[in-house]
């Protein structure tokens, strides 16, 4: 968030609301971030749901979870000794905050007081190979090593192998495990003991998914999404071309992170997608200086507080926001509806080859998107599905 602004403390009743909303059927960080800023609350935005999907073209009313059920996620995630933390609010990483439709809500389980001096920090990711060799474990532990020595925090996904050592490494110093499940769910089992040492030495657990939510397959792309969020940079370690690992660069260079690579032996597979970086771009990296190097002109304006390309904050007001959508002719939604196709296509070009107001394309996308009938991309933009 810029600097400029003060923290947000969201009440009882919001957290709850705020809730209630990420939960609800096809409400993703940006169709949130939209339905909050134009509705002027979340609370508002619940209201409008039913109309709005119904206009969309919705065959049946979204689920929306009731105020009990939220509420007892709340208690449950508190019972496990994580806050529920929201955008803007002190223990929100800074740097997912400054992403394209950050996460409205975190679960974040870290030691009291320990949250706020963590979110301030530079982080950087390191990800690598679950099944690690030997000599990729100790690059792995010398740059955690090297990074904390310098003050930098760092992020992993406690998988087996590159992403335990990193953890292990940086435990004295400070380290942010993102996880697939709910923030009571620990994958693999056997790192049940290092999610406790890292809480109990200054680190966090951080996740986005419900309390009690099993990781499935299709869940990890997400969490790498995050953990490249969180950090200025993302360093792999030993990774296969099709590696998990690979998204989370990916994710970095599509978020303006940047990107570094331990380079390995041709022979060896697991060095053949940080080989592949290095030709496309990668930083190469042989120790923590390498990283150190590229990040010193970011890290007077992380130590400030300086923006780094801030998104469009989400505004909780207190009004009775804005209108529902029934004042928009059918003609103009066919309009707009007409205009997409299966091909992302940016939102500012609709609004042009339209002639619409800019509020009303962004209102008619959010009733197809509450429906299930568009997808929305970087740009941003959005293409209709099916």
């Amino acid at each position: 968030m810029p600097s400029d602004r003060s923290p947000v403390v969201l009440s009882d009743r919001q957290r709850v609301a705020w809730l209630r909303l990420i939960r609800c059927d096809n409400v993703g960080p940006a169709t949130f971030r939209q339905l909050v800023n134009h509705f002027g609350s979340a609370a508002a935005a619940l209201e409008a749901l039913p109309g709005l999907t119904r206009r969309g073209g919705a065959r049946h009313s979204p689920r929306i979870p009731g105020q009990g059920e939220a509420e007892d996620e709340i208690a449950a995630i508190r019972r496990a000794g994580a806050d529920l933390v929201a955008i803007g609010e002190a223990g929100y990483p800074q740097h997912l905050a400054r992403l394209d439709a950050p996460p409205p809500l975190v679960s974040i389980r870290n030691a009291p007081g320990a949250a706020a001096d963590l979110a301030r920090r530079p982080t950087i990711a390191i990800v690598g190979s679950r099944s690690a060799s030997v000599i990729g474990v100790k690059i792995a532990e010398r740059i955690a090593h090297g990074l904390g020595d310098a003050g930098v925090v760092v992020v992993s996904g406690l998988a087996r192998g590159i992403d335990t050592a990193a953890h292990r490494a940086a435990l004295d110093s400070g380290t942010i495990a993102v996880i697939a499940g709910g923030i009571d769910h620990v994958y693999p089992e056997e790192n049940r003991g290092l999610i406790e040492e890292i809480v109990a030495r200054g680190g966090a657990i951080v996740s986005e998914m419900p309390y009690g939510w099993v990781p499935r397959a299709q869940d990890f792309p997400r969490r790498n999404r995050i953990i490249s969020g969180i950090a200025l940079g993302v360093a792999v370690i030993e990774a296969a071309e099709r590696s998990g690992s690979l998204h989370t660069a990916r994710f970095a260079a599509e978020q303006g992170r940047e990107v570094f690579a331990v380079p390995g032996s041709p022979l060896d597979p697991r060095a053949s997608g940080t080989n592949a970086l290095i030709r496309t771009g990668a930083t190469l990296t042989r120790h923590a200086a390498d990283i150190l190097d590229v990040l010193a002109p970011m890290l007077g304006r992380v130590a400030g507080g300086g923006d780094l390309g801030a998104d469009e904050p989400i505004r909780e007001r207190d009004d009775d926001g804005a209108a529902s959508g029934d004042e928009i002719a059918d003609g103009d939604r066919r309009l707009i509806l007409t205009a997409l196709s299966p091909t992302p296509t940016a939102i500012d070009d609709i609004v042009h080859h339209t002639g619409l107001r800019a509020a009303t394309v962004h209102l008619v996308l959010l009733e197809l998107d509450l429906a299930g009938r568009i997808s929305r991309h970087p740009g941003p933009a959005v293409a209709l599905v099916g």
